[in-house]
């Protein structure tokens, strides 16, 4: 687990795990950068890491009841992006951060969705999410946030390329440590971009409405003050002895790390170095030794069949009294597929586009580097069709589309004594 030692405790995921307690409801997350990531691992798919509670894995599209739900586990390292996942155990100190690293692969199988989904889900925030609300509150609060803000370094772009892509009704995500809304509108003409700046471009104060969100239920008091506070300058901040600081993560990259997308959104890419090798020098080396030739990917509209055009945002703070780390909301699902409509219990299923896509990335390893390129999803889209038609006839007509409870104590419980 990633945190200074002083905050490495037993809590107690232990009592859930063993079955001494049992979550009262179905409970989906997604994995963040302070989680006991060799746990999740076991799991790169998805599945049961106790009684009701359900990990959405690397990357996942499930349904519960009539809600579709995509999740993309991970924070943004712009230098592990286009990686593998090549941590093995024992992690080292570089392994224990690299792990909870969003990589390219994981999200080119989101990137292939082409139907609405209602809820999406991440750790870090979506890159410039920001601008799409109250920002000026948000930096009275976090007054640190602005200069990465304005430097397109706050959030995560591979969230954001997610995001512009399935539009679900509402977005949630955590990490940065206080609770802020927002509203995306999405230009329906556009292609997968969002009708906002391009990633690192600012809005200045007035060109973004400050949206009130009409569904928000207010908790009260922040111990930190709220972000409707005083304008007058940031608050006082009070300093918990029990929080973990975010400026301890040193894994955040500059904007000269982070690569470029094939996905519709640009990203600054790291130049050449000046000590690189010189290109003569390189000529006489094995062919195994040559840079890789970039695909070329074809341009590929955005799918007709995902139709929604505004998100709403939402991240809460941490679970601590006082913060507002806690929301209820009624979420009316957008999605309109027929296998989703039947399923009118309360009970986790599998989704049938999202099994066509694992099936037709089954072939690429994500513990295997090089991570193969991105061919586009042109090129995807016939294997995933022909991986549809299978999953129609060997998962969904013979009524096995439910995801099994199906969990089992795996490693030894915690024993105090």
């Amino acid at each position: 687990m990633s945190v200074p030692a002083k905050y490495r405790e037993i809590g107690d995921f232990h009592e859930y795990y063993s079955g001494t307690r049992v979550a009262p409801y179905i409970t989906l997350f997604v994995g963040g950068n302070h989680e006991a990531s060799n746990h999740l691992w076991e799991l790169y798919y998805g599945g049961w890491v106790a009684p009701n509670i359900y990990y959405l894995g690397a990357a996942n599209v499930v349904n519960f009841g009539s809600l579709r739900v995509a999740g993309l586990s991970g924070i943004w390292a712009g230098y592990d992006y286009k990686k593998a996942h090549c941590e093995r155990l024992p992690y080292g100190p570089n392994d224990v951060k690299s792990i909870y690293h969003v990589r390219e692969l994981d999200t080119r199988k989101l990137l292939q969705i082409r139907t609405q989904v209602d809820v999406g889900i991440s750790h870090d925030w979506p890159r410039q999410i920001e601008w799409q609300g109250d920002f000026n509150q948000l930096f009275r609060f976090k007054p640190h946030f602005k200069t990465d803000a304005q430097n397109g370094r706050l959030g995560s772009p591979a969230a954001k390329y997610v995001m512009d892509r399935l539009r679900p009704k509402w977005w949630f995500a955590a990490h940065l440590h206080c609770k802020y809304s927002a509203i995306v509108q999405f230009n329906r003409d556009a292609d997968s971009t969002p009708a906002a700046n391009a990633i690192g471009a600012p809005y200045a104060s007035g060109d973004t409405k400050n949206v009130q969100n009409t569904k928000e239920i207010d908790l009260g008091n922040d111990a930190e003050q709220p972000l409707d506070g005083d304008a007058s300058g940031p608050p006082a901040k009070i300093r918990n002895n029990d929080e973990i600081d975010l400026d301890m993560e040193d894994d955040v990259p500059a904007v000269s790390e982070l690569p470029r997308s094939n996905h519709g959104s640009t990203v600054a890419q790291a130049s050449e170095s000046s000590n690189s090798v010189p290109s003569d020098l390189r000529d006489q080396l094995p062919a195994s030794f040559a840079r890789p030739v970039p695909v070329s990917v074809p341009f590929v509209s955005h799918p007709e069949t995902i139709t929604n055009e505004t998100t709403h945002f939402l991240a809460l703070d941490k679970c601590l009294s006082g913060r507002r780390f806690l929301q209820i909301l009624d979420v009316d699902p957008v999605s309109r597929s027929p296998d989703i409509r039947a399923n009118t219990q309360q009970s986790l299923t599998y989704d049938k586009e999202w099994l066509a896509i694992t099936r037709a990335f089954r072939n690429i390893n994500p513990l295997t580097s090089p991570v193969p390129y991105d061919h586009g999803e042109s090129h995807y889209r016939s294997l995933i069709e022909a991986e549809e038609a299978w999953v129609e006839e060997n998962i969904v007509q013979s009524g096995r589309m439910v995801i099994p409870e199906n969990f089992e104590i795996t490693a030894p419980v915690y024993d105090a004594e």
